[in-house]
């Protein structure tokens, strides 16, 4: 399947695209809620209106809840991300009516070829398995049949709009020249380092500047407040091994979901290849020849495996004995191939079979005839699939009823955590940005503990992928550091300001000094105790060793042999001054070998920098017109719900 991202069908990725939403929904668990917006009239459930179309309170819940997935968004930060995800399904329902009124469609018969071609399991042997099984797999993923083709269709028409828009797009041939030598120019340079270990001493405070600094900043320096905590934690893996289905629970499941173990006509092969692609067609009798010889070999009684290890071209299969491992269904082997394999019965051997590759000698190893898997074949994967979901929902069931229960008890919380499954620990002197246990930091745990009083409970917060809930069993006040307690860091606070002044200014102490002895670098860095380096030629995208990337130098390129620039800072904390040696043009006789490279990056930038316009000026447009109206009201109440959940 993964073959379809190779396509450069546009239409094909968007539905490709669409199809592993589409999978995404069953993906989501307890982590990410569906909240209860309080919101009763039709015009409350409405977040914008475009033109005859609409976007609800339900599609922005479900469009949230795929964001947050695939961008692993923690659920504290969705207020922020909100009004981008609104404003983002505003703009594509624009961009297609804009379409529309310039007429632009999508048929049906194309959705049907762009369906044909992505997912060729809907239709085996080329027939439609049918418009209940295609309904029953978006069923199970809350959206219909109506819902899932008009998305499709709206992305086609938008992508066919945004080709329009940037359709056109001129680069001259001086831009191009232009981008060649910024690209392929390069540069050599004497480079002195000046780094802050070198006035390592000199940057040391002594201990009456450590004591004049803590005086002067001692309200700076406080011990935090520090919390001990009883904390729950439910680890939906652990309660996962605790769970087992029953029978009755099985066959429930299996029911439900019947369709999605049919199983495909499918054998499983091997085979010896010869190739003929890539080879002149005077060698093809020879190839012919040795096939025939081989097959009359096997056909003799000669082990299969060791011919093919010996002779197969097929660099996948002829180390395993040509053995093509996984079952194989209709449709995923070359017609020649795919015909040889199920005309076969188990252990037959074909004749030679010609594809586009070679001559090949195919033997089926086993077969499987189309059906339906029974309970017994697919219990295992029904326990495990069970198993999830009930912890999904007894994870749940923790995280609305756990708190509740502690805080009628708080002293006795083991006994709620036997109810629940939950393991119990004890997490003393916690401050925030500690550890939680075994779990590491959490700073939705910090924010869940931060205000709470002796004896209150928290409320249930993911760390780690586990749900955790926990107790104040005491509260240890905030109280000034003691200078004992902060020197160290008072100490490296002074020599790290210190020792960075110094590196800024004997670098320009250097400088100053190498302008002075008529910008000889290695002469002024020689009297400072500096050491000196060269690089090689580079470009800007280059690297010079010891010193980094050739960005850095980017001043030096526009400045002439002999010229002095800097000091540079550097992220590894040294700064530099450097000297131009010597220029070297790009080589204009390789410009013909980039220009169409160059040309299609300037495009691609220049495409955009102007589809993200269009799309802003459509929106505005639509807007001013009246056709988009973007219920803002809506969306702060779905902004608050999430900010009041967390």
């Amino acid at each position: 399947m993964f073959d379809l991202f190779r396509s450069r069908d546009k239409a094909v990725r968007i539905l490709l695209g669409g199809l592993l939403l589409v999978v995404a929904f069953s993906m989501l668990t307890y982590l990410v809620p569906s909240y209860n917006t309080g919101m009763g009239s039709p015009s409350d459930l409405i977040v914008a209106e475009i033109g005859k179309d609409t976007i609800t309170l339900q599609e922005m819940q479900r469009t949230i809840q795929l964001t947050v997935r695939a961008r692993q968004l923690p659920t504290e930060i969705l207020p922020t991300y909100i009004p981008q995800i609104v404003d983002n399904m505003v703009t594509e329902r624009a961009l297609v009516l804009e379409a529309e009124r310039l007429g632009l469609q999508v048929s049906d018969s194309e959705v049907v070829e762009l369906i044909r071609q992505t997912v060729p399991n809907l239709f085996p042997d080329g027939k439609f398995v049918g418009k209940d099984v295609y309904s029953a797999m978006l069923a199970q993923n809350n959206m219909t049949i109506e819902e899932f083709e008009a998305d499709l269709k709206r992305q086609v028409m938008i992508t066919r709009l945004r080709d329009i828009a940037i359709e056109g797009t001129v680069v001259t041939p001086a831009e191009i020249e232009q981008a060649y030598r910024k690209k392929n120019d390069k540069i050599k340079v004497e480079y002195a380092k000046v780094n802050a270990a070198m006035y390592t001493a000199e940057s040391q405070p002594t201990a009456k500047e450590v004591q004049d600094f803590y005086n002067a900043n001692q309200a700076r320096f406080t011990v935090p407040e520090r919390k001990n905590l009883t904390v729950l934690v439910g680890d939906p893996q652990r309660i996962e091994m605790l769970v087992m289905p029953s029978d009755a629970d099985l066959q429930r499941l299996y029911s439900q979901n019947s369709e999605a173990f049919r199983t495909p006509e499918r054998v499983r092969a091997r085979h010896i290849l010869l190739k003929t692609q890539g080879k002149p067609a005077s060698e093809e009798a020879a190839i012919k020849a040795k096939g025939d010889s081989l097959l009359k070999q096997i056909k003799g009684g000669a082990d299969f495996a060791k011919l093919a290890k010996e002779n197969s071209e097929d660099p996948g299969s002829g180390a395993n004995g040509g053995d093509l491992g996984d079952w194989i269904t209709h449709g995923q082997m070359v017609p020649e191939f795919d015909k040889a394999i199920f005309s076969l019965k188990p252990g037959e051997t074909s004749d030679l079979v010609k594809t586009q590759y070679g001559f090949h000698i195919v033997q089926t190893l086993a077969r499987q005839d189309a059906g339906l898997r029974t309970l017994a074949e697919v219990k295992g994967e029904l326990t495990a699939q069970w198993k999830k979901q009930r912890a999904s929902d007894l994870v749940q069931q923790i995280a609305e009823k756990v708190p509740a229960a502690l805080r009628k008890d708080p002293t006795h919380p083991e006994k709620v955590a036997a109810e629940y499954s939950l393991q119990v620990m004890r997490v003393d002197n916690f401050a925030p940005g500690g550890a939680v246990g075994d779990l590491g930091p959490s700073g939705d745990f910090d924010t869940a503990v931060a205000n709470l009083k002796r004896g209150e409970v928290s409320g249930a917060v993911t760390s780690s992928t586990k749900l955790v809930v926990a107790i104040v069993n005491d509260v240890v006040p905030s109280r000034p550091s003691t200078l004992a307690e902060v020197e160290p860091a008072i100490r490296n606070t002074i020599a790290s300001n210190r020792s960075t002044a110094a590196v800024q200014n004997h670098a320009k102490e250097l400088l100053e000094k190498a302008k002075a002895m008529g910008g000889d670098l290695a002469k002024a860095a020689k009297s400072m105790g500096i050491s000196v380096g060269t690089s090689n030629e580079v470009e800007r995208a280059g690297n010079v060793e010891g010193l980094g990337s050739a960005s850095y130098l980017s001043e030096g390129f526009g400045r002439p042999d002999g010229s002095l620039f800097g000091p540079v800072g550097m992220p590894d904390g040294f700064t530099f001054v450097a000297k131009v040696i010597s220029h070297t043009a790009a080589d204009p006789s390789q410009l013909a070998l980039q220009r169409t490279t160059l040309r299609d990056q300037i495009k691609s930038e220049r495409a955009r920098d102007r589809n993200t316009l269009f799309e802003n000026g459509v929106k505005e447009m639509l807007i001013k017109q009246g056709k988009v109206k973007i219920h803002q009201d809506v969306i702060n109440r779905l902004i608050s719900n999430y900010r009041t959940s967390n």
